[in-house]
C-alpha cells in the first residue's frame, strides 16, 4: 500500500522556485515500476495541510490488506503555478492561492509538527498491524518524534526531485545500500530550536520536561551494511599537523558505503570551544568482509581556533580524537598532545 499526501505528487518532491514538470516520478510510480501495478493498491489518506480526513477511512482500508504500507508524509514547497507573484519576484502567501505548500519563500511555520492529518493518518496505519514504512518528504526538518516511534523504516528523503520516486523505491526494495548522513540535527521539538551538535562549552543540560538530546544527530544515517572500526592511531607529523589512520572492515554479507567521521575535542584552549567538531570525513565502499585503511591529516583548518586577540592560532596542548559513524556514535578515540 502506497499511503499519504506526498506519495504521488511530484511537485511536493521538488523545491521552491520550480518549473512546470513533463518528465518525473513520484513513490507511487517508483514503486510500481519494479513492482507491477497489479502489486500496489494507492490511498493519498490526506493533505499537507487541510484539514479534511473524510480519504483516510480508505488509506486504513488500504493498508490493512496489504504485505506492507508506504505512508509519505511531510511538506512541500510546490506551487500551484497560479500564485500570485510581486515585482520583486516573492511570492504572495495568500491562503486561498496555494493548496499545500508550507515551505518556501513567505511560508513560515510556528510549529514543526505536520500539519493537516498527517498524525491522525499515521496513528491509524499503524494501528492495522501491518509493517509501517514512512518516507517524510520536505523542505524544512520537522518534528518526527511520533513517526519515528511508530514507524518501522524511517526514510528522510529531504525533496529528491525528479526522479526521486524511483531512488525511494530502490531503497525501500533493498535495491539500492543508502549511506547518507544528516549535515544538519533534527530536533525532538520546537523548544530545543538552536540545536546543533557543536555548540561551545558548556554542553546542553536536559529540559524539566525533555531530554536535550536531538531524535537524530549530525552525521546519523543506517546502511543495510554494518562495519567494524579499529586500530586507531594518531600522531602529530609535522609543526600543526596529526595523522590519523584507522581500519574499516565491513561485517555484513552486503556491499555498501560507510560513512567514516573524525571530530576532534580541544580540551585545553584561550577561548572557549565546543566539545566536539568534525575534522573530516571519508565515504568508502566496501565488499562483503573487505578491510581497508582509512587516513587523515589534520591541518590548520581543523585544528586552529581564534584567540582573545583576534588572530587564527593552532595552540598546543591535549586533543581528543575521536572517530566513529554519526556525532553521537563514536567508536574509537584517543588523545594526542601537540607540542
Amino acid at each position: 500500500a502506497v499511503i499519504g499526501p506526498n506519495a504521488d505528487n511530484i511537485y511536493n518532491q521538488l523545491g521552491d522556485y520550480t518549473a512546470q514538470q513533463t518528465t518525473a516520478n513520484t513513490v507511487r510510480d517508483g514503486l510500481e515500476k519494479l513492482l507491477g501495478r497489479d502489486r500496489v493498491v494507492y490511498s493519498r489518506g490526506c493533505t499537507v495541510r487541510g484539514g479534511d480526513r473524510s480519504e483516510i477511512a480508505a488509506a486504513v482500508s488500504a493498508a490493512r490488506g496489504a504485505d506492507a504500507a508506504v505512508v509519505v508524509i511531510g511538506g512541500s514547497s510546490a506551487r500551484d503555478f497560479d500564485t500570485e507573484f510581486l515585482q520583486t519576484g516573492a511570492a504572495k502567501a495568500a491562503h486561498d492561492e496555494v493548496r499545500d505548500m508550507e515551505c518556501g519563500e513567505g511560508f513560515d511555520r510556528a510549529t514543526l509538527a505536520l500539519l493537516g492529518g498527517q498524525e491522525e493518518l499515521l496513528r491509524r496505519i499503524k494501528a492495522t498491524g501491518t509493517p509501517l514504512i514512512v518516507v517524510c518528504i520536505a523542505g524544512r526538518p520537522l518534528d518526527l518524534s511520533r513517526a519515528s516511534e511508530q514507524a518501522d523504516a524511517l526514510l528522510m528523503a529531504w525533496y529528491p526531485g525528479a526522479r526521486g520516486g524511483d531512488a525511494v523505491a530502490e531503497t525501500i526494495l533493498g535495491r539500492n545500500n543508502p549511506a547518507g548522513r544528516l549535515p544538519i540535527t533534527i530536533p525532538r521539538a520546537e523548544g530545543q530550536i538552536p540545536v546543533y551538535y557543536n555548540k561551545k562549552r558548556p554542553a546542553n543540560h536536559d529540559y524539566t520536561d525533555l531530554t536535550a538530546a536531538p531524535l537524530y544527530p549530525f552525521g546519523y544515517g543506517l546502511s543495510y551494511s554494518t562495519f567494524e572500526y579499529g586500530g586507531l592511531e594518531a600522531r602529530q607529523s609535522g609543526d600543526n599537523i596529526l595523522e590519523v589512520s584507522c581500519r574499516i572492515r565491513n561485517t555484513s554479507d552486503r556491499e555498501g558505503d560507510e560513512v567514516v567521521q573524525l571530530y576532534i575535542s580541544d580540551m585545553v584552549a584561550s577561548t572557549v570551544r565546543p566539545p566536539r567538531q568534525l575534522g573530516g570525513f571519508r565515504r568508502i565502499r566496501l565488499a562483503p568482509g573487505e578491510q581497508r585503511q582509512v587516513s587523515f591529516t589534520l591541518g590548520d583548518e581543523a585544528l586552529a581556533l581564534i584567540d582573545p586577540q583576534g588572530r587564527r592560532v593552532v595552540e598546543k596542548g591535549d586533543f581528543v580524537i575521536a572517530v566513529g559513524s554519526s556525532s553521537q556514535d563514536i567508536r574509537l578515540q584517543t588523545t594526542v598532545t601537540l607540542e
